[in-house]
């Protein structure tokens, strides 16, 4: 893509942004007076938000966007439902008995436990209650901070994927597709929608490391990288030691004059060979170092919480200012969000309780609780909660049978795709709502089942995107975040 089609395509984008309004100019005017990147201010009170038109490939939106930014909160490991959010008293009752003996186990299950003897049903040691005016029933003994949240949210309880293993299973959540090579979530959005803001990445990643099992499952960059779209579609990731970004820092002797003439000067060579080879990948060089360069002011801002009220830092709980935890990258997305940042990505690994769940999974929990539900009310409290969709949950199930030997103190969970429970809130979603069901094992789905690609379907469709025209042609096929298949889950929006 060379840079006179660059321009002719922003022209137009720009044309369009104007006519859809009489009043587009003073709009635009206002706009850049209220923030210049920040997008534009939000509507009237009790109407929708303001979103602005896209400017990446998409000329328009294909539905009307409900939803301006993503935070997805991506547990690693998959979170146990029976603890956590789907209440499954016959587990108490049948302690210790045989799965075999009231289920047809003629699906694959992993290796760790196929050659076992037996499957013991194995019942929750945590108290279930039921929250809100929704009558939500949640695991509050470990999540009593987000079972307040049960109001805002919509619990699904019927998730399913085919994969069973953490890599292809994360790379399926992340990519739609269990092999490497396809572009991430983010990398879709901002290859449709553009960017919101110039002087930070559209789509950026943080990674923390749980309480409950540090030694788990690693994560690859290629969780948010681009895939076969161009580089600079890859999510960016922010480090939790030295510079937040590698190499954001000037070297010691070489200021921000020095740096500016630098890159001129690079870019005027870039330009050239952009001229001579037509390459996509130069064009993505010239960009990147223009925005590595805005980011020199922009990150430092980003980062520095001492502008933060002291009972918004509370608020996130005692690990807020430690750089690295959860509850610190929590606080970064909601500084991200307000600086309309399109998609922000939290990892936080340590979910994979195969075995000593008792004394694994309350210590993860804890680490999340608190610093979700501040996030939520963060957002609500500024009124970013209607424009901005949430999403948390991991990459499938846990087993309702216990992996090894039955004991009430060591007992895991193994790998179950069959069913799973997630949560979504903010933008265009119902709120207080329980949808799909399992039977009375946890082990198959009931009702209203949902597939990962029915959920990045709705996902797209939040975002203001039809899910089966969002494609890039590679290798003489049209592909897409959903390939083909998925369905927009209408039962669970707004």
């Amino acid at each position: 893509m060379n840079s006179d089609f660059d321009d002719h395509r922003l022209h137009l984008t720009r044309r369009r942004f104007f006519g859809r309004s009489a009043s587009g100019i003073g709009i635009a005017a206002m706009a850049s007076i209220l923030g210049g990147d920040r997008g534009l201010a939000a509507g009237p009170s009790g109407s929708p938000p303001e979103i602005p038109p896209p400017t990446g490939t998409l000329r328009d939106y294909h539905v009307p966007p409900k939803a301006k930014r993503v935070i997805y909160l991506f547990q690693s490991g998959a979170p146990s439902q029976q603890e956590l959010f789907d209440n499954k008293p016959a587990l108490q009752q049948y302690e210790g008995k045989d799965l075999r003996d009231y289920v047809d186990m003629n699906q694959r299950i992993t290796g760790m436990t196929a050659g076992q003897q037996s499957f013991p049903l194995a019942g929750s040691r945590y108290q279930f209650e039921k929250h809100g005016e929704c009558g939500m029933e949640l695991g509050s003994e470990l999540l009593p901070h987000i079972a307040t949240l049960a109001d805002d949210m919509c619990l699904i309880r019927s998730m399913h994927t085919e994969a069973i293993n953490h890599d292809p299973a994360m790379t399926f959540f992340q990519s739609g597709n269990q092999l490497p090579g396809r572009p991430s979530l983010g990398s879709w959005l901002h290859y449709g929608l553009g960017t919101l803001n110039n002087n930070l990445p559209t789509f950026i990643t943080m990674v923390s490391r749980g309480t409950g099992r540090p030694n788990c499952q690693p994560l690859y960059d290629r969780l948010w990288g681009s895939g076969f779209l161009p580089s600079n579609y890859a999510g960016v990731k922010l480090m939790s030691v030295g510079d937040p970004v590698l190499y954001l820092s000037n070297p010691e002797g070489f200021d921000g004059t020095a740096r500016r003439r630098m890159l001129d000067d690079l870019a005027k060579l870039n330009q050239a060979k952009l001229d001579e080879f037509a390459d996509p990948e130069i064009s993505t060089r010239i960009k990147q170092y223009e925005l590595a360069y805005r980011m020199q002011t922009s990150v430092p801002e980003l980062t520095e919480f001492s502008d933060e009220p002291q009972h918004v830092l509370d608020s996130y709980g005692p690990d807020v200012m430690k750089r690295g935890t959860y509850a610190y990258n929590c606080l970064l997305a909601r500084r991200l969000a307000e600086r309309d940042v399109r998609f922000v990505q939290l990892f936080h690994m340590g979910w994979d309780q195969h075995f000593t769940l008792p004394k694994q999974l309350p210590g993860q929990c804890r680490d999340t609780d608190q610093p979700t539900r501040a996030l939520i009310n963060d957002l609500k409290q500024r009124g970013m909660l209607d424009d901005t969709l949430v999403v948390w949950g991991g990459e499938f199930g846990r087993t309702s049978y216990c992996q090894g030997a039955l004991n009430a103190e060591t007992y895991g969970r193994d790998h179950h795709p069959r069913c799973f429970s997630l949560w979504m809130t903010g933008a265009g979603i119902k709120r207080g709502l329980t949808y799909g069901a399992t039977d009375e094992l946890c082990y198959n789905i009931t009702e209203n089942p949902v597939h990962v690609h029915d959920l990045h379907a709705t996902m797209l469709h939040l975002l203001g995107i039809d899910h089966e025209r969002l494609t890039y042609r590679f290798q003489g096929r049209d592909f897409r975040l959903t390939d083909v298949h998925g369905s927009v889950v209408n039962d669970i929006l707004a």
